[in-house]
């Protein structure tokens, strides 16, 4: 981790923290889901790295150690696509590998679309190639339950309030620990909310330290959470109007069987029937058989050599 250097680059008059290590022409970027910061990357960074690849992990605007937007609550994907590019800028890249996490899927499959002379592949982890709007899937939104989490924390206030009942660290001890598991969290009634579903004592994930948790919880503890309720949970349904684009560049889907996102209604059936391809056409998919919706940081070794073969195979 030490060996791991970081620095600030502009973005539309915002200082965005970026990780980086190693060096060379074939340049890897990492982003972030929530709740992550560029931490989460740490067991890939170092791996691609020693690989011959130059890691780069960057905070999006409003996370970890990067400045907020002045209005957080009109922060949009767009904007972290825009941030991206401003790292790929920034570095000297014109071309780069990403590999994008949760809702770092929906920011990976948006640069595909809108940038795809800047992206050589895409590998996602725990989230699926979908756009914001939830294409091709938005079918299946009226079958989520009214206590399902996401539809929670869409509303203004309601996360804040839940949230701020706890310190950060707390928060995101809590939800870690719902994330891990193999369904979705959902509030049985109106009177709880979200993270009630979780005991603050609850041990951890055996993979996740007291030293990690400390890492995430000291960065949102400086950052908060209004950027990252703004993104990803209430710009998830504002459709991006790229829903006819297919992403040209290869692709490499790797989920968890034990992922609660797998629970999400259709969202199986769209990976295993091959749908998935309609809009990736070059797509390899990888299920790991124990893996949980933070499989980068369950089974580094076995993601970190997914990761690095299919870059192998792909690098110009």
């Amino acid at each position: 981790m030490e060996s791991i250097q970081h620095s600030h680059v502009q973005a539309k008059g915002l200082k965005l923290h970026v990780a980086e290590i190693g060096t060379g022409s074939k340049v890897v970027v990492f982003l972030h889901g929530f709740p992550e910061i560029w931490y989460s990357w740490r067991h890939q960074m170092i791996a691609v790295a020693n690989a011959g690849y130059r890691a780069i992990s960057l905070d999006f605007r409003g996370y970890g150690l990067s400045e907020h937007p002045s209005e957080p609550e009109k922060a949009s994907f767009n904007d972290f696509v825009e941030d991206v590019v401003a790292v790929l800028d920034s570095v000297g890249t014109s071309k780069a590998h990403l590999v994008g996490k949760d809702f770092g899927a929906f920011v990976a499959a948006m640069l595909g679309i809108l940038y795809p002379d800047r992206v050589a592949s895409i590998i996602l982890l725990g989230v699926p190639f979908l756009l914001p709007g939830l294409s091709p899937l938005q079918t299946q939104l009226p079958l989520l339950p009214p206590g399902f989490y996401m539809l929670r924390w869409m509303v203004p206030g309601r996360a804040e309030a839940d949230f701020g009942r706890f310190d950060a660290k707390t928060v995101v001890r809590k939800v870690y620990t719902m994330f891990s598991g193999s369904l979705p969290p959902v509030a049985v009634d109106e009177t709880q909310e979200i993270l009630d579903l979780v005991d603050s004592s609850a041990p951890l994930p055996p993979w996740f330290s007291e030293e990690d948790l400390a890492e995430y919880g000291s960065l949102y503890e400086k950052s908060g959470f209004s950027t990252a309720l703004q993104v990803p949970y209430r710009t998830m349904m504002v459709p991006s109007g790229l829903d006819d684009r297919k992403i040209t560049a290869p692709g490499h889907l790797i989920m968890g069987e034990k992922d609660y996102i797998m629970k999400f209604s259709g969202l199986e059936d769209y990976i295993r029937t091959g749908k998935i391809k309609e809009s990736v056409p070059d797509l390899d998919v990888t299920f790991m058989t124990e893996g949980n919706h933070f499989v980068q940081e369950q089974l580094p070794e076995e993601v970190n050599q997914l990761i690095i073969s299919f870059l192998n195979k792909h690098c110009q």
